[in-house]
């Protein structure tokens, strides 16, 4: 019978934690969306799948709040804060597609 230490790596390639394929479908995307965690429209499922946004089909990487049924985005108005520190927002219009990038 062979013993093993408990600091040896042969011990720790047995208790080392594969991970997991994912089996769950992601959860649908709401039609209102934000990235700010004291939003009422944050949804954190959501936020544990990366999510891409297209407007007008362009996709925009910087877009930190969206609403579908009224077609627009909020994006930050570059490196620009408010007193509180947070990015000033600017919306602008147009046909919004949300989508979950794929995995790759």
């Amino acid at each position: 019978m062979i013993q093993m230490q408990e600091n040896s790596a042969f011990t720790h390639l047995f208790t080392k934690k594969l991970p997991m394929t994912e089996t769950t479908p992601p959860p649908v995307l709401p039609d209102h969306l934000s990235s700010d965690p004291r939003s009422p429209h944050h949804v954190a499922t959501v936020f544990e799948h990366d999510v891409g946004i297209r407007l007008n089909g362009k996709e925009l990487f910087n877009v930190e709040e969206y609403c579908v049924s009224e077609g627009w985005v909020k994006v930050p108005a570059g490196k620009t804060r408010d007193r509180k520190g947070n990015p000033l927002l600017i919306k602008i219009k147009g046909t919004v597609e949300p989508f979950y990038r794929e995995a790759a």
